[in-house]
């Protein structure tokens, strides 16, 4: 019995011991906040989406304080929004060029070969196990809405080909897409950067043109049509190296328009023409799938 009252005795010192030290620490080490933390955070969306290149709105808002970054970096923010912050913390708003997603592959439904059609849960990482979702391209869009619903913005709705069409109004430039693409085909460029890449194959020439009609072949008439330097072919694609270089000349005399100049939304005309009475297949397709989706929502 005395053995357990000098243990309680014990335990209970050391709790005292260290509460006292714990005070102490706090009172002496404690680092204090700039009370315009808040503030400035509940002036910010908090969507805590990333593109402005902080974790959240919280690191970002401290990035402001420390002035190392400006308000404009937010692209969420409204333009309003953004010079009430400058306004609050007396610095300049900044200009932050519009940045957005864009799709590296053209091949939608109906250009793109498919071996077989999938048949499960609705989801380009699960159909990308089971032999690249069916289509003959490993490296193409699967089609099947990842990015979709993964856009806290809703930014971006799929089209007849089942091709993702990112709203450059909406988009943020946050990076969602391009993290949940399994095939890594979504790249964050600048909005003035119009002349893309629409295929993610390393294939060349007919082996390329075989399983996609409007894969690149490596045949270098666009870096051949523009200044010199602006594009290079790496790997069988072209690559842009200096965007402020190029222009539409560089798309005329692709045989298979992989390369294309986009102005606005990419595939925003893109349409397939109707395979039976009262639509398309691809819509079908699209529309089981979704139908599969709110089935396994409940």
């Amino acid at each position: 019995m005395i053995g357990i009252a000098t243990a309680a005795a014990i335990m209970t010192g050391m709790a005292l011991l260290f509460a006292i030290l714990l005070a102490i620490a706090y009172r002496f080490l404690r680092v204090e906040e700039d009370p315009r933390l808040e503030i400035v955070e509940g002036m910010l969306p908090g969507t805590n989406c990333g593109a402005c290149g902080n974790p959240g709105c919280h690191a970002f808002a401290e990035a402001l304080l420390r002035q190392t970054a400006a308000p404009g970096k937010c692209t969420v923010s409204s333009p309003t929004q953004v010079d009430a912050i400058a306004r609050f913390l007396g610095v300049d708003a900044g200009v932050e060029e519009k940045r957005v997603a864009r799709l590296h592959c053209g091949g939608g439904y109906g250009l793109a070969l498919r071996q077989a059609e999938y048949q499960g849960y609705s989801s380009c990482r699960a159909a990308v196990l089971v032999s690249g979702g069916g289509g003959a391209c490993g490296w193409g869009c699967l089609g099947l809405a990842d990015c979709e619903r993964a856009c806290t913005f809703d930014a971006i709705k799929l089209n007849d080909r089942l091709l993702p069409v990112v709203d450059v109004d909406k988009c943020t430039a946050c990076g969602d897409c391009v993290e949940v693409c399994p095939v890594d085909l979504f790249t964050i460029e600048p909005l003035s950067k119009r002349l893309i890449v629409q295929c993610n194959s390393p294939l060349k020439g007919e082996a390329a043109r075989k399983v996609c009609s409007v894969a690149c072949d490596a045949c270098g008439r666009c870096a051949a049509d523009a200044p010199d330097g602006a594009i290079e072919i790496v790997n069988g694609l072209p690559v842009v190296k200096v965007p402020s270089l190029t222009s539409e000349r560089a798309t005329f005399r692709c045989p298979t328009c992989a390369i294309q100049w986009v102005q606005g939304n990419q595939f925003a005309d893109d349409t397939v023409a109707p395979l039976y009475e009262g639509g398309s297949i691809a819509s079908a397709i699209l529309s089981a799938h979704r139908e599969d989706e709110r089935a396994s929502r409940g």
